[in-house]
Order: C-alpha cells, then sequence, then structure tokens
C-alpha cells in the first residue's frame, strides 16, 4: 500500500512538473509571437536549462537574439539547430548572417552554400558567396566617428541636422515618470529629440509629433516649414493594428507653426497592413524616399520614391532589383550632390546591415561605404549635412557605445592634394613631360600624370595610406618611393617633390645625332657642327660639371695604322672644337682615335650607307657632379 501510494505521489509531481513547464512552454511562445523578444528570451533559457522542448527553445531562443540583431548569442544557438534533422533551411541562412556578424565570413560562406544546395534564393546567395572582394566606394573622402556626446544607455539613431539644429531618435523618454515600454526589446518607446545650436538644450521635440508610441526618424523640408517623419499607425489616440495584431510604421507630415510641430498628416500612400517609413528628401524637395514591406517588391524591406510637387503626392515607385534585394533596405538619405546612401543586409557586405551608396538615377554601380562607417554589426542612418558637407551622423550597435544603438559624428575630410615638382638632381631644373605613376597597397595603378613646363604634377589621393610612387623620363634613371598619406588630417596638401638623376649618355641628354666624317677626312662638317653646338650647350648651360672623354673612329679601308692615325685626327677635330667654343679642356678628360677597331656596323664589304656610319666620333660621360 505504502508502495503504490508513493509511485501515485511521484506521478502526481510529474504530472504537475510537466504541467508547469507546458505553461512555462506557452508563456514564451506567446511572448514571441507579440514580438516581446527580451522577456521571451529569460523563459526559453529556463525551459533548455530544464532540457525540455530542446530543439524547439533552441530555434526559439536563437531567433529570439537574432531579433534583437544581437548574433554574438545567436551564434552558437543557430550552431546547435542546423545540425537538427529536418529542420528547415532558412536556418542556414540565419546561421550564415549571424556568422557575419561574428566575423566568421568563410564558415558564413558555407553555410550559404548549404543553403544555396536546397534550391532557396539562387541569384541573390550566388551574389553574396562572390569571391570578389566587397566592392567599396572608390571615393577620396575619409571618415573619421566618433561617439556622440548625447547618447544614452538606451537605443539612440536617426540622427540628422537642419537649420542649425540636430534631430535624432531615441529610446531614452527623457522626462517620462512612467514610460511605456516596448515588449520587442525591453526599453521605452522611441521619440523624436532636438538639440539647437543656439542653446544645445537637448529636449523632447515641441508639438504634436511624439506620441505613447514610437516616432523617428525624420527629415525636414529645406525651407525648415515641414517635417515628415515615422511613426507606428497611431494618429489621433487611434492606434491600428493589422489582422495578425500589428502595429505597423507610417509616414507623417508636420507643419512648424509659431516654433510647434503640428498640424499632423497622414501621407495618402501610407496603408494598415504593412509599413512605410523612413522619409528622406532629395536636394529639390520634389522627391521623398522611403523605406517599406508594400507586397510586390524584392525583399523584407524595399526603398521606394514618390513625387511631390506643390503638397501633392505622385504613385510610389520601387527602385528596382539593382538597389533592392531579397534581404532588407532601409534608411534612405539624398545627399545634396544627389547620391542617395541606405542601409541593406542583402548586398555583400562585413557584417549585418551596412551602409551603402548609389546614383540612384543611374544605379550604375552600388558601393559599401567600407571601414570605419561599416561594422560586422549594424550600421544605419547615415546623413550628411547640408550646411556642412565635413560633418554626418551615423548609428550603430557595435561594440563600444554606451547603449544597444548608438549615434556617431561623422567628420569627412576632403581628398588630400598630393602635388610636387620633378626636377634634375644635378642642376635643380624642373623636367617636362616627365610621368608620375601612383599606385596603391596591392600595386593597382590609380593615376598616372605628366608633368608640365615647370615640371609640376598633382593629384587627390585618399588619406591613411601608403601608395607606391614612380617617376621616369627618357634622359633620366627611373625613381620610385612611398607616399605616405596617414597623420594629415590637419592638411590640405601633401607635397611629394621627386629627384630624377640624369642618365649617362650625353646623346640622349643633348639630344644630338652621331658627329660624322667625310671619306678620309677628319674636319668638322656643317651637320656635325650643328650637333656639337648641342653638346656645347649642354656642358655650359645644363651640367657645368660634366666631364666627357671623346672617341673617334674610321671605316674599314685603308690599312689598320692609317686608319689609327685618321682616328686620332678626327678626335682632336672634334676636341678643338668644344675647345674653342669655350668648354674647359680639363672637363675633356680623353680624345683618343680608335681606327677601325670598333666599328658600328660590323660588316666585311660594306656598301656606302654603312663605311659612313663607322666614321664618327661618340661621346662618354666621365662624371656629372
Amino acid at each position: 500500500m505504502r508502495k503504490n501510494y508513493c509511485l501515485l505521489l511521484l506521478l502526481i509531481c510529474q504530472s504537475l512538473y510537466l504541467s508547469a513547464q507546458s505553461g512555462m512552454q506557452k508563456k514564451a511562445d506567446r511572448l514571441y509571437e507579440n514580438f516581446a523578444y527580451t522577456k521571451a528570451i529569460d523563459v526559453y533559457k529556463d525551459l533548455l536549462e530544464k532540457d525540455y522542448n530542446v530543439e524547439h527553445n533552441q530555434r526559439q531562443l536563437a531567433d529570439s537574439y537574432f531579433q534583437l540583431r544581437d548574433p554574438e548569442n545567436a551564434a552558437p544557438l543557430y550552431a546547435k539547430v542546423v545540425e537538427q534533422a529536418g529542420v528547415s533551411p532558412e536556418y542556414y541562412y540565419k546561421y550564415a548572417q549571424a556568422l557575419r556578424g561574428v566575423r566568421r565570413y568563410d564558415e558564413s560562406r558555407q553555410w550559404l552554400k548549404k543553403y544555396l544546395e536546397e534550391g532557396k534564393n539562387e541569384n541573390f546567395v550566388e551574389d553574396l558567396l562572390n569571391e570578389e572582394s566587397i566592392t567599396t566606394y572608390p571615393g577620396l573622402e575619409t571618415f573619421r566617428l566618433e561617439n556622440a556626446d548625447f547618447n544614452s544607455e538606451f537605443s539612440d539613431f536617426g540622427a540628422y541636422k537642419s537649420n542649425e539644429t540636430i534631430y535624432f531618435t531615441s529610446a531614452r523618454a527623457k522626462g517620462a515618470k512612467n514610460p511605456k515600454i516596448y515588449d520587442w526589446n525591453g526599453e521605452p518607446f522611441l521619440d523624436i529629440y532636438s538639440i539647437p545650436s543656439k542653446n544645445g538644450i537637448l529636449e523632447p521635440l515641441s508639438g504634436d509629433v511624439n506620441t505613447i508610441r514610437h516616432e523617428g526618424p525624420l527629415v525636414i523640408s529645406k525651407d525648415g516649414k515641414t517635417m515628415y517623419f515615422t511613426r507606428n499607425n497611431y494618429l489621433k489616440r487611434d492606434g491600428k493594428k493589422d489582422e495578425d495584431g500589428v502595429n505597423h510604421l507610417k509616414i507623417y507630415k508636420a507643419s512648424l507653426v509659431d516654433g510647434i510641430w503640428t498640424n499632423i498628416e497622414e501621407l495618402p500612400f501610407n496603408n494598415d497592413n504593412y509599413s512605410v517609413g523612413h522619409p528622406a528628401l532629395s536636394k529639390d524637395g520634389e522627391t521623398l524616399y522611403f523605406a517599406s514591406e508594400a507586397p510586390g517588391g524584392f525583399g523584407g524591406s524595399d526603398l521606394y520614391k514618390v513625387s511631390v510637387k506643390n503638397g501633392i503626392f505622385g504613385s510610389p515607385e520601387n527602385l528596382g532589383e539593382k538597389i533592392n534585394t531579397p534581404g532588407n533596405e532601409v534608411f534612405p538619405f539624398a545627399a545634396e550632390d544627389g547620391r542617395l546612401y541606405f542601409s541593406s543586409d542583402g548586398h555583400k557586405g562585413f557584417g549585418l546591415l551596412d551602409v551603402f551608396v548609389v546614383d540612384p538615377e543611374k544605379q550604375e554601380k552600388i558601393y559599401n561605404l567600407g571601414e570605419p562607417i561599416n561594422s560586422n554589426l549594424d550600421d544605419f542612418s547615415f546623413t550628411v549635412s547640408s550646411e556642412d558637407i565635413s560633418e554626418g551622423f551615423v548609428a550603430s550597435n557595435r561594440p563600444g557605445g554606451k547603449g544597444g544603438d548608438d549615434i556617431y559624428r561623422l567628420k569627412i575630410f576632403a581628398p588630400l592634394m598630393l602635388k610636387g615638382t620633378v626636377t634634375d638632381s644635378i642642376n635643380g631644373k624642373p623636367i617636362a613631360n616627365a610621368t608620375v605613376r601612383l599606385m596603391d597597397e596591392n600595386r593597382q595603378q590609380i593615376a598616372f600624370l605628366e608633368t608640365d613646363s615647370l615640371g609640376y604634377y598633382e593629384t587627390q589621393i585618399r588619406r591613411d595610406m601608403r601608395y607606391s610612387i614612380e617617376a621616369k623620363h627618357i634622359k633620366y634613371v627611373q625613381k620610385s618611393g612611398t607616399v605616405n598619406s596617414f597623420d594629415t588630417d590637419d592638411q590640405t596638401e601633401l607635397v611629394y617633390d621627386i629627384e630624377l638623376s640624369p642618365v649617362n649618355d650625353v646623346e640622349y641628354l643633348a639630344e644630338i645625332n652621331k658627329i660624322y666624317f667625310d671619306f678620309d677626312k677628319h674636319n668638322i662638317r656643317p651637320d656635325a657642327a650643328a650637333e656639337l653646338d648641342k653638346l656645347v650647350n649642354l656642358m655650359k648651360n645644363d651640367y657645368p660639371e660634366l666631364v666627357i672623354e671623346i672617341g673617334s673612329h674610321t671605316d674599314r679601308r685603308g690599312s689598320i695604322e692609317y686608319n689609327r692615325r685618321l682616328a686620332e685626327r678626327r678626335a682632336q677635330s672634334t676636341y678643338d672644337y668644344l675647345v674653342e667654343n669655350g668648354i674647359d679642356p680639363e672637363r675633356i678628360v680623353t680624345y683618343k682615335g680608335y681606327g677601325e677597331e670598333q666599328p658600328e656596323i660590323d660588316c666585311n664589304n660594306c656598301n656606302e650607307v654603312q663605311h659612313q656610319l663607322n666614321r664618327r666620333s661618340i661621346f662618354k660621360v666621365v662624371k656629372m657632379e
């Protein structure tokens, strides 16, 4: 009897335990379905510690971390999930994305390949698998980032400067006594804040923009009178949800009246069943860019544009499959120069969301902005000040911030002007038409220049680089060097002068032809005198320290001894001409006749042309300096 009682008690305990775990499971899944990921995580972790429904809870916990953009915690969980029998191939892609987020790029490619083997999103995955390096923005600007001094321990992003005021989005709930908490991440709902430059006081945006739901990011018209901003589907204390209970995002318009943002209006292309947000205005204010999950797009969230003329909106247009991918494209920003910046996790990048730039009209090439703008985590809401193009902002959840998402101030340095003069190392004179070639660290040519009449060259380069440089000219020895553009933030130009050593060849330097003689003669012919005059000019005006030797020669007609004496007379004539025209005899160390021993054309039955080429005087450089 006692034994049966104990067994019954054990069964009751087991039943109560299973019932409790089942209740916890329902609670965790309900929290997940309601997007309360931070709360769901705690419950899923408890369930896994009790080894309850392990495979399901591993998937849910991994997905919860993934939704919170936390690849460091998601990756080890997905490593277990992808080993589960019959798991959905979508988890291969999620695991690959998480691996990118922790910089394990080779492993990420392996799981993308496995995803591709399942026939999923072939073109999209093949693009991500392309072994070519990331197509990095080729512009020569340099970006410096520093943590904005107005960040908080909560999420801060979407910084935008207009009319000397910084606007940004934050979950800090400044001034709220009992702020409403967003279950997704456990932080207060987002509001828009402003920091006017006139007083520097950070305050919630004045007027009717902020509500108990999410607001931000925003854009303001050039005249400063109209704001377009993102908000949950919530207007006049009325919040609407779709049939699945989701309260989507919409774009609203506000007007500045007596310094207060008011007259809130919903834009006509919003929809209760999908999100529309992240507004951005073109320079002329006639095009509004935005992100949306509207049906018929290419992925999770696509970029769109709509015309705005006299307050009338046209029909939204998808920006197309070159810009949009099966991933997510969000946070567009239209710069003053017409370029469109946006964030994407569908184009090849360094991690999760990266910032990209494109000409929205031509769409010839989409460039990743590279580091330090982009990291292995989320980088988004890139903006540049219309008032000072050397300033801007970007947001990121990379390590080193104060909260989940942090705002980073951008200092944008213009390209550095590399300039210099190519001169003769002996006389210091400028060398015109010298070629200067500049190469990057991979020896790829990035500039090919030619000096002007003053030996001057210039080109724009990036900072923080080490370049190889080569200068050459037919009359000079080629010279190579290194240009270092590090530590140049306080400079607008970098001077790199180059000295080239002249070649040891008088004929090249003076641009003279050989000195020829008539048959059996040693006098200086008029054509030879013209060439010798060039040599005199070179030795007097270009290289006053040049020391040479003269060698004279004959053809093979006549005896060896006769030809030797004839060659000596020719050498003497050449020497005399130079000395008579002002060349110091000490600068001609030797003038020697070689007869027929060193023919220019080695022939036994020479024709007259060949004989003439052998009757000559030549010069060699002994010393240049």
